[in-house]
Parts: C-alpha cells; structure tokens; sequence
C-alpha cells in the first residue's frame, strides 16, 4: 500500500540515511547531509557545545573556515564516548571524550580513602590520561574539530604512479571503544586512539598492547593488492572485509555471484574471548584471515563479532540470496545466539533465525546484538537486563533476562538500518522517514524527549522541531521577533512530544493485539477499517489481519496470546494465594 502520509522523497532533509550508536547516544545523518545526536552530553558526545544531556535530535553544527562552502556530510561513526563524522570533500571531523583527567577518576578517593593512599596518587592525578581516539592532542572538544593529519598524508600505495594520480582521499569511517577507523580511496586502512599494535615488553602475550595514538597511522599488513571494503572495532579488536585481487586462498566472500567482489575476513588484536575468530584466545598484533565465505556485513561488540554471509536462495529462479548470520567471542549475557552463555573462538551461526530470508543490518551493543531483515522483522538476543533488546520485557525479581536466543520484535515497514548501544537499539524505518528506539531511557538517549526505560520500540522525535527545520536553509535572517518564534516552538515541541506519547501508546496497543508496529497513514487511507460513526472498527481489522496471515504469523500471534493469557493466569493465582492467606490470618 502506497504511504501517502510519508514525505516527497526529494525532501532529503527528513530522510536518514545513517544511524550509530554509542554508549549512551545516537547519530543520525540526513539525505541532505546533516547530523543530528541525541542522548547523554557527557565529554561533549553529542557536538553541540555542551556537556548538556538532549532528549530530542538536536543539530549539530559543523564550522567551514574562511570563505569555504557549507560543509556537506556523507558518513557518521560512534565510539563509546566520541563520534566522528565524514564530509564529501574527504575531511574527517571530530569530537568528545579524547582524554581525561585522572584528578576527576580519582576524586572520590579524597573521601574515601586514607592520607597514604591519597598521597600515592598524587603524581598521577596531576596528569593526563590520553586515548587520542578522535585525533586532538590533549582536549574532550564539544564541538567538531577537523582532524587535519589526513591533508599532509600520502596514500598508501607503494606504486609512485599510483601515488601521484589517486591523492588520499577518505572514503569511509567508523568508531568503536576508544578507537577510531577510517578507510582511504585506494582501499588503505587508518587507525587511531587506542591501537592494538605490537609491544616491546616481553611480558605481553604475543607482544600484543593498545597503544594512544593521537594520530592517523596505517596498517601496512593490508597492502599488495588488497583493498578493505569495510571495517567494524570491539573495544580492543578490529575485524576487516578484505578485496584481494587474484584471491588463491579458496577462502571467497561477499560476493555469491552477480559480478560482486569476493571479501575476505581479516582480525587482529585483544582475543580473551575468543572475538577474532581464530580458534584459539591468543592476542594478535597482524591481521590474520577469519575462516569464513561469502561475508557482506561486519559489527562489533564490546569482546565479541558479528558477520552476515549470503549464498543463492535454493529454490526458484529468482536469484534472490539468503542470509546466516555469524557470531564468536564473549556469550556471557547470550549475545552470541547460539543458545548457550558459552563463549566461542570460531564463527558459528546464530540459531532460530528463519532460514528463507535476507538481512539488510546488523549491529552489535556492549552485550547485545540485533538484525533486521529485508521483510521488515527485527531479532535482538543478549543482555536483557540491560535493556538493550526490551521486546517484552518478561523477567521479574533477580532474574536477568538474558536472551540466548533470538527475540523477534514487531515487524516494520521497509527496515534500512539498526544500531546498538550499551543498553539501548535503535531502527530507521519507513526508508528512512521513521525511528524506533527501545532500551535503557537515561540521559535521552531514546530521543523520545523523557528518560523512562522503553520496553517496547517507541517512535523517536522525527524529523526534529529546530530552527534549523523552521527556518531557511541558507542562514538567512528572519524579520520575525525572537520572543515570539521562541515562544512558538517551544509549544510546537510540547504538543509533539503530547502526539509522540499517544502515538506511542496507541502503538503499544496496537502491538499487543495485532503483533505488529501502529502505522495510522495505513488505518486513515482505509475505509474498509472505518466504521459508520468514523472511528475505527478494529474487529474488522482484526479480521482481516486475520484472514491474509500466513502460517508463522499465525503462530506468532498464539505465542503472544498465550503467554498474554499465562501472565493473567499467574497473577490470579497469586491474588487469590493471598486471600487465602488474609483469610487464614482473619481466623
């Protein structure tokens, strides 16, 4: 059915077209080239010059020096506490948490702890801590500041002609922990922050240790004819997708036919838990290939890996492929899917996915991981208690709630991309026009516009309400009086948030009784679900949901029931274990 409440794809300014997540924030980037954050302030995350938490999607602002155009953005990454964003002219800009203060670690110790042990510290609080993860020497800036080291780089390319024809250019650029990634035209791969690299000190396993780098340094290992196509970091790992020209190892991916390069799946770094894929937990300081085939995606998490491959559907002529997705490293809290709290050093797949489809996205959190699907259905499996999945919200008292296996979320209409944080998923939906956000609500980071812990997938403020929106796209001044335009938005965001609360609401019904997301252009465009007084008759919607399900929707909305209705049962039982027990009591 045709959305005729969905925006003109040529508002560019209302679609997003990238989303990325950290710790407690959330980056979202427009079809015209704008970024927006959202969540906590903290070390100046968020570029908005403060430290203040933001609740809603606010602008970020990026400065051209001199006389230069409006800067034009085309990619966004989010590390833990930095985020990093790409302009078309190749720059790459920066900001957040880039050193901090062992003073501010420490300060509660002056309460707690005794003079010796104050003074012990001493030294060492009046020092800096540096990570160098967004590429300025010693400063958290709150603000984007360009990362200049990439203009006086060469490229890579050992070839001198290749070098005097093909300038550096970045093309690419993610972010993870406390490091920063970014991938050149020629297919060379820069790192900075905290890099795993390889230690003097005899001591180290495998001389392996993460060293501060404040500046872009590349990874020469991935030279001579290879290119990486993508790249994904945990907080110590890297893990690459490699084209490698007259490939001889057997060992193909991403490609499956269809004139699609093959990719060949590299890691290296911290490997405690198994997160490189090697079969083994010993530490690499060189890349090293991961057993897999036909790899297209790639995300970390915190200690542990995800990869999406792909092959040919089996069935029918329609060349259309299906998707397994792959997980190793840390499975304390699930996160792996494989059923088990297990952890595993070689890659296996997530069970009790269905087998006939295709994903578009996957992302890992700190301890979860989710992926979206071409049909619009959403899996999550992890930590639970964290609240980064939330499809039901089912565990009581003590129990953590971990999910070993994958939880399906309501399906949703035309999925582009999802994104975990540390406690909290978000999904771009609608080809973009609309954002879902569940998980942990503290500091904003829903972008809901309060700080309750969302249980279920609740629609994100979008587009935002700014005087960006409002205003000419040029800058050019307004003869309106500011009192008053100020006075207007503010209520303008008050009655938004109002709708986005009933919205929520009416989705949360919505959900409960047909399975599925709220979508209301659909319910207005239909009049086979209007009744004659004009309001909606949901017994006729329910019966034809009813009539067009198929067999695993059908069983979908019994499981929903029945554990509905076990809900009920028990707290009945319970109310009436108590009346017995008042009675007794009584007597």
């Amino acid at each position: 059915m045709a959305d005729s409440a969905a925006p003109q794809t040529a508002d560019l300014s209302r679609r997003v077209v990238s989303i990325a997540a950290g710790e407690a924030h959330t980056l979202a980037l427009t079809g015209d080239g704008r970024v927006y954050s959202w969540g906590r302030g903290m070390f100046g995350r968020l570029g908005t010059g403060s430290e203040q938490d933001e609740p809603f999607p606010v602008p970020v602002k990026f400065e051209p020096s001199g006389d230069q155009p409006p800067i034009k953005l085309v990619g966004i990454a989010a590390g833990a506490y930095h985020s990093l964003a790409l302009a078309d002219d190749g720059s790459v800009w920066c900001w957040g948490y880039n050193v901090c203060i062992l003073l501010k670690i420490f300060g509660l110790l002056v309460i707690v702890a005794t003079t010796t042990i104050i003074q012990s510290f001493c030294s060492t609080a009046l020092t800096f801590y540096m990570d160098g993860q967004i590429g300025v020497n010693g400063e958290n800036p709150v603000v984007p500041q360009l990362l200049d080291q990439f203009h006086n780089l060469s490229s890579l390319s050992k070839d001198t002609e290749t070098k005097s024809a093909t300038p550096l250019r970045i093309c690419s650029i993610k972010a993870g922990g406390m490091m920063s990634l970014a991938i050149d035209n020629v297919g060379g791969l820069w790192i900075w922050g905290n890099c795993p690299q390889e230690s003097g000190n005899s001591s180290s396993e495998g001389g392996f240790s993460l060293v501060s780098s404040f500046a872009p340094v590349p990874v020469w290992d991935l030279q001579g004819g290879q290119r990486v196509v993508k790249v994904a970091c945990g907080n110590e790992h890297v893990v690459a997708l490699v084209s490698v020209e007259g490939d001889s190892t057997g060992n193909k991916g991403g490609g499956g036919g269809g004139g699609e390069q093959d990719l060949v799946c590299y890691s290296w770094g911290n490997n405690n838990h198994g997160q490189l894929g090697l079969l083994d937990r010993v530490s690499r300081v060189h890349p090293q290939v991961v057993q897999t085939s036909a790899v297209y995606e790639v995300s970390c998490g915190a200690f542990h890996t995800a990869l999406l491959s792909r092959r040919k559907r089996v069935s029918g002529d329609d060349g259309a492929y299906i998707s397994v997705c792959w997980t190793f490293g840390l499975g304390d809290n699930g996160q792996l899917g494989h059923g088990t709290t297990q952890s595993v050093s070689t890659p296996e797949p997530v069970k009790d996915l269905p087998n006939q489809m295709y994903l578009v996205s996957v992302d890992c959190g700190l301890f979860h991981t989710s992926v979206a699907s071409s049909s619009g259905d959403v899996w999550s499996w992890g930590m639970e208690k964290g609240l980064g999945l939330c499809p039901d919200a089912t565990f009581t008292g003590t129990d953590a709630g971990d999910a070993a296996l994958p939880l399906p979320i309501s399906k949703f209409h035309n999925p582009v991309q999802v994104a975990c944080g540390a406690a909290h998923t978000v999904l771009v939906a609608d080809g973009g026009y609309r954002l879902w956000s569940w998980g942990r609500g503290r500091s904003g980071v829903l972008g809901t516009g309060n700080t309750a812990d969302s249980y279920a997938p609740s629609i994100v403020l979008w587009p935002p309400l700014s005087e960006q929106n409002i205003g000419d796209q040029d800058g050019s001044s307004k003869n309106t009086d500011d009192e008053r335009l100020s006075a207007a938005m503010d209520e303008m965001k008050l009655l938004q948030s109002k709708y986005t609360a009933m919205e929520q609401y009416a989705g949360m019904l919505h959900g409960l009784i047909f399975g599925e997301p709220f979508r209301e252009h659909e319910i207005a465009t239909s009049s086979s679900w209007q009744n004659p007084g004009g309001g909606l008759d949901v017994a006729r919607q329910w019966e034809e949901m009813l009539e067009s399900a198929d067999r695993g929707k059908l069983m979908k909305l019994e499981r929903l029931y029945k554990g509905m209705l076990g809900g009920v049962k028990d707290k009945l039982l319970k109310k009436r274990i108590q009346e017995i027990v008042k009675e007794i009591n009584h007597h």
